[in-house]
């Protein structure tokens, strides 16, 4: 199916929407003041280690702090060289910010640095080559692990995305090109820097939607600002030349973009508690702060009595299509309940949920179905990216 990446300016904020031929399928919204910490490389300095939960918090800006786990201690780059790879406070370390801020919680970070293109991921400290589980044709992953071989390095190695399959072996051979000379020039720049510097910056929220976009399915990137049309003209140019002919500037007196692509109502949509379906019943989304709760309600629906466990079969297959647009719609993350209307049937359950697992497939974020628990709770999980909707919302 066709996508478009509609990039538009709202007051103080870049909302960037991804559009099948039929609805809003993605939305994200930065401040344009954002300060967006998701991948930064700085040097911290470590202020203190917490042995009873194996973690360490380090000082990544003057004032802010970030939780490390010692478990997770992989390859460290220490800027004051050290005989070993142990922890001590008042070390100076290399991190990277891989979960941002939420809430009362401290950002999460790594020392096995990554970098990461539209194609491939170079990783810091593991020099295998990895591949993404959803390439699933076997002569195009050895064509691509065969590929990637010449680039391993003793201090390196590659993860190749989704986005690669198919994609000519001159652009993926100048794709590791270009991130291996940032992650020598980020290295040696961190020589000669001080602690609490910010070595390497992310990119803007809206340039990583084009950038981790589906090129298969990605047809047009349409914007109506001209200073956001030069931005994403330079990055294409540079990052992804293949994708130059995409980019289209929208202008029209009489229709804004929002209007055209109902940018608007989709974002208030993505915001309500309840959703309607077509049948008459609703789903109800409730966000906490552990877990965000999906409970289905038979609604207006109607059915006959002989045939009420057809009907709530019928009822939520039609919640379980929504409720996987829902989550990626939202950008819903961690541990996800759904409730759903129970069942009698082992075979009607056992459909369910073979049923659900194929409409989360289609999310390119990492989605897991776990289980259906003996209460008929269906658990999820779902990679965290970036803050779900309502508090990218809510903090603009």
């Amino acid at each position: 199916m066709k996508h478009k990446l509609i990039i538009t300016k709202d007051a103080d904020r870049i909302l960037s929407s991804l559009h099948n031929e039929k609805e809003m399928i993605q939305v994200n919204a930065f401040s344009i003041k954002e300060d967006n910490i998701l991948g930064n490389i700085y040097i911290g300095k470590v202020k203190n280690i917490v042995a009873n939960i194996a973690a360490a918090f380090v000082e990544y800006e003057k004032g802010k702090m970030c939780y490390l786990s010692l478990a997770e201690l992989k390859n460290p780059v220490f800027i004051n060289p050290k005989k070993n790879n142990k922890l001590v406070v008042d070390d100076e370390v290399l991190v990277q910010i891989s979960k941002a801020d939420v809430k009362t919680k401290a950002p999460v970070a790594i020392t096995n640095l990554n970098f990461t293109g539209k194609y491939l991921v170079l990783t810091h400290g593991n020099n295998l080559i990895g591949i993404s589980g959803k390439i699933v044709d076997e002569s195009e992953r050895k064509r691509l692990k065969a590929l990637m071989e010449d680039f391993r390095h003793e201090e390196y190695g590659f993860i190749i995305r989704t986005n690669a399959v198919n994609i000519d072996d001159e652009v993926l051979r100048l794709e590791a090109q270009t991130l291996i000379k940032l992650y020598g020039e980020t290295l040696e720049h961190a020589r000669y820097k001080t602690p609490f510097s910010l070595i390497h910056k992310t990119l803007p929220g809206y340039l990583c939607d084009i950038r981790d976009g589906l090129s298969e399915t990605l047809t047009e990137i349409i914007t109506d600002d001209k200073n956001l049309y030069e931005e994403i003209s330079g990055y294409l140019k540079h990052y992804q030349k293949e994708d130059s002919s995409k980019l289209k500037f929208y202008e029209d007196p009489l229709l804004s973009l929002k209007k055209l692509y109902s940018i608007d109502s989709g974002l208030e949509n993505a915001l309500k508690k309840k959703v309607w379906l077509k049948s008459g019943g609703t789903i109800i989304i409730e966000p906490t702060e552990a877990l965000t709760v999906i409970d289905v309600n038979t609604g207006k629906a109607i059915y006959g009595k002989r045939q009420v466990q057809e009907t709530f079969l019928k009822l939520n297959l039609e919640a379980a299509e929504e409720i996987a647009k829902q989550i990626r719609l939202r950008n819903l993350s961690g541990i996800i309940i759904v409730d759903f209307i129970d069942m009698e049937d082992k075979s009607a359950k056992s459909n369910l949920m073979h049923a659900f697992a194929e409409y989360l497939k289609k999310d390119p974020v990492k989605t897991v179905l776990v289980d259906m628990t003996a209460l008929n709770l269906v658990e999820v999980t779902r990679k965290k990216v970036r803050k779900p909707l309502y508090e990218q919302i809510r903090e603009e």
